[in-house]
């Protein structure tokens, strides 16, 4: 399960309401080989489903996760922090071993 903090919530809500976003508009996470750990996370916002996508949701916030990125972001919530060392949607990962100091890549 991938989990929604509700500073993300509210975070992502705003975004969806500024791009005018469509009711089947979704947070697509997952990862990719690349970063100065290994892996890389990736966030956007999607409305297609792909075959073998794994939906959650939480707070009112629809998650899909393609299998594969799964099994490294299975327990992850998604948070959000507005100070000044950064701003922004992170992942709070428990599988990640390692992070790099920007936090875009980890390893496992």
């Amino acid at each position: 399960m991938i989990t929604v903090s509700p500073n993300a919530k509210d975070y992502i809500d705003r975004l969806m309401a500024d791009q005018h976003s469509s009711p089947d508009t979704f947070v697509r996470v997952g990862v990719k080989s690349g970063g100065c750990s290994g892996l890389e996370y990736k966030l956007d916002f999607d409305t297609t489903r792909k075959e073998g996508d794994q939906e959650f949701e939480d707070k009112g916030v629809k998650v899909v996760v393609d299998l594969k990125s799964l099994l490294y972001l299975y327990g992850t919530e998604l948070d959000y922090s507005g100070g000044l060392n950064g701003k922004g949607l992170f992942f709070n990962n428990p599988n990640a071993s390692r992070t790099c100091s920007c936090g875009e890549s980890f390893a496992v």
